[in-house]
């Protein structure tokens, strides 16, 4: 069921596309519920493709297509490192025109898992051994996204985000088998900073003003 959701999630903007673009930006990453593990925020890059409708009107819509670099640095005890996680990203987002310039964005994400890796000074995590990375983490993530975009000058759009997570980055574990760098309520959230360019058809409120 999540990989038919996902597959309906990638191809949903193919038959609605007025609108397409590049995007890209840095990401700051971080877990939620992760005391335990003293984590601090990674930085990493996000970069892709969006569709969307160039509509006059008040609402529109925005489905984005991203490679996502995230993750977490920790200190549990003497161990100390970083976690590297990689995602293959679709958003749908809802996206409300408070001028021609402004943009209020919000919806769902839904994210697959294609790396892990982490940095560790210690060449084992407790019981899970680093080589064995994959077999810790859930591959399906999904939650909610929302930000703002300014359109200053043609196609130009700059922008920012937040993307919280619903879904347990790792899967259940008996007792002691969690590596040192986890626990199983850890959560994904994203926030991102990026900038962007959209071709095609531009909303008539733009071409009125032009012609002006």
């Amino acid at each position: 069921m999540k990989k038919l959701i996902l597959y309906l999630m990638l191809l949903s903007p193919l038959s609605l596309m007025a609108q397409f673009g590049i995007k890209g930006g840095l990401n700051f990453a971080n877990v939620t519920k992760a005391s335990s593990i003293n984590n601090s925020s990674k930085t990493g890059f996000h970069a892709g493709i969006l569709f969307g409708s160039a509509s006059a009107k008040v609402f529109g819509f925005r489905t984005e297509l991203t490679y996502s670099k995230q993750g977490y640095d920790y200190k549990s005890g003497a161990n100390t490192g970083n976690v590297n996680l990689d995602y293959i990203m679709s958003t749908n987002l809802t996206c409300i025109n408070i001028t021609k310039y402004f943009q209020l964005q919000f919806g769902a994400q839904m994210a697959y898992l294609v790396s892990a890796k982490v940095d560790s000074n210690t060449t084992s995590t407790g019981n899970a051994q680093v080589d064995k990375m994959m077999d810790l983490y859930n591959r399906f993530d999904y939650g909610f996204a929302g930000g703002i975009e300014i359109h200053p000058v043609g196609g130009l759009l700059i922008g920012a985000r937040a993307n919280i997570s619903l879904g347990s980055l790792y899967k259940d574990a008996q007792s002691g088998q969690m590596p040192s760098f986890s626990s199983i309520d850890l959560k994904n959230n994203v926030f991102q900073i990026f900038a962007g360019w959209r071709f095609g058809k531009q909303s008539s409120s733009k071409k009125k003003d032009k012609e002006e």
